[in-house]
């Protein structure tokens, strides 16, 4: 009978070693197989700087390109880093309006150190396709403020510009001199337009541009019940063959909105993509990169 009990404990021993293997053997093998916990392994340092490099490298080679095909005298100059807090902008002296404190700020230029502009167009009438792919090529950054009587023509052109990262903005329905109407009328001009571009472009804005730049109290009070945050005026404009300027100086500034619109050899000498090329060069020759005004804002 000892031997019995014997035999059965050694087979029990070895029935125990044998899970134990087997189990082992599972850690290993789920360690072996890029399980959840197992950390993804990370490319050598320097590996990675070479290929951000050669990243970097065909991009600009790529924009070399873009620049003498679209004509420009010269490369732009990069933005710098957008700013880690965003400015919250005041109302410029002399553009208040009665109680301004509790309404959106009304402003020509955004307070930085950087030499930035930002470029806006408006409206909404000339949909040049030449003009989208200049500016996805060049990369250049712009904001878009549209009225819908002229948007809604070719919805799907503006749905393009979108997708290469244009927020579009609030430019009123049918582009009316505002202080000329009601409070009631002014909210249906803002407030429809909020509608429009959410039903088309997934979003409500929060930038608002009235039309000529002219506004009163109500335009304001509409506005901010119709979501508005702010309203972003302009302190110079560019035409195919001029700059205006707001200023004594006749000059931009860092910081300032730049203000075009949506146009073509029917209104200008010329063509949007000239529009960018006079742009580029002026801003380029002074020392201004044009950045993205959502960065600042």
């Amino acid at each position: 009978m000892q031997l019995v009990r014997q035999k059965d404990k050694k087979r029990a021993h070895l029935a125990l070693t044998a899970v134990a293997v087997i189990a082992a053997t599972a850690v290993l093998a789920t360690g072996c197989s890029g399980g959840a916990t197992e950390e993804p392994v990370k490319p050598a340092p320097g590996r990675q700087a070479a290929a951000e490099a050669k990243q970097k490298a065909a991009a600009r080679a790529a924009r070399v390109k873009a620049v003498k095909r679209w004509g420009l005298a010269e490369m732009p100059i990069e933005p710098p880093a957008p700013p880690e807090k965003k400015t919250e902008p005041t109302t410029r002296k002399g553009f208040e309006v009665s109680g301004q404190k509790h309404l959106p700020p009304v402003f020509t230029t955004i307070p930085t150190k950087d030499k930035v502009v930002f470029l806006t167009i408006d409206d909404g009438a000339e949909k040049d396709p030449k003009f989208l792919r200049m500016m996805s090529e060049l990369k250049i950054p712009y904001t878009a403020f549209l009225s819908d009587y002229l948007v809604k023509e070719d919805y799907g052109y503006f749905r393009k510009m979108q997708d290469q990262g244009v927020v579009l903005n609030n430019h009123t329905l049918n582009h009316r001199y505002l202080p000329g109407l009601t409070y009631a009328q002014q909210k249906r001009e803002i407030c429809g337009m909020q509608d429009v571009i959410e039903k088309r472009y997934g979003k409500r804005p929060e930038l608002f541009r009235p039309p000529y730049g002219n506004y009163n109290r109500d335009t304001l009070k509409a506005a901010k019940s119709c979501g508005i945050k702010a309203v972003p005026l302009w302190n110079a404009e560019v035409f195919v063959d001029r700059m205006d300027y707001r200023e004594w100086d006749r000059d931009i500034h860092p910081g300032d909105i730049i203000l075009t619109h949506f146009r073509g050899e029917e209104d200008w000498k010329g063509t949007m993509p000239d529009m960018i090329r006079k742009l580029m060069k002026v801003v380029t020759d002074k020392g201004y990169a044009v950045a993205r005004l959502e960065d600042y804002l």
